[in-house]
């Protein structure tokens, strides 16, 4: 199974995408130093000027069973640069996606790559689905969503909101790489 993968950002930049491990939680201060309060909002759906201790922690401690996270690291600096999220669904069949990168990287490939390394690990995992919801006013996200397969459609449960999924079957088999 890829857990990891060697890439190269548009702008030339080296990156390393692994899954995610307790101790990189030290590299969440820098990195969330550089995610704006609106990037923030638009991936937990609440304002925040700060992500709270207890919330890194919850984020950075999952169950490897039912959950997977994968963090880019620029190879240059060590610096965290992003990290996307996969909870399994109870049922199994599907999973939902989180995924935040630093804002001034956006537009520039990364949260590209990593949700095609995530795909690609749903794929070999056996899931059916990819899902995840999505701000109606998140344009960014709704655009890659929308270019890398996922139907996008009103959440009926929530106004505001686009609920995005991937069937897994529809796609080739994707490389991480």
């Amino acid at each position: 199974m890829v857990l990891e993968s060697h890439l190269t950002l548009r702008d030339g930049e080296k990156v390393l995408i692994r899954p995610l491990k307790p101790e990189d939680a030290a590299l969440y201060p820098d990195f969330l130093a550089e995610v704006t309060a609106d990037d923030l909002r638009l991936r937990f759906f609440i304002p925040m000027r700060e992500v709270r201790h207890e919330l890194i922690d919850k984020l950075i401690h999952y169950d490897p069973e039912h959950a997977m996270a994968f963090i880019a690291i620029a190879k240059a600096s060590g610096r965290m640069l992003g990290v996307v999220r996969l909870h399994d669904d109870p049922s199994g069949d599907g999973g939902e996606f989180a995924i935040l990168v630093r804002s001034h990287l956006k537009g520039h490939g990364l949260g590209w790559l990593m949700m095609k390394h995530m795909i690609a690990y749903a794929q070999e995992k056996g899931l059916e689905t990819v899902h995840g919801q999505v701000l109606a006013e998140n344009a960014t996200m709704l655009q890659m969503c929308a270019e890398l397969g996922f139907h996008v459609d009103e959440d009926p449960s929530e106004r505001g909101m686009k609920f995005v999924t991937l069937p897994l079957h529809e796609l080739p088999a994707l490389t991480a790489h």
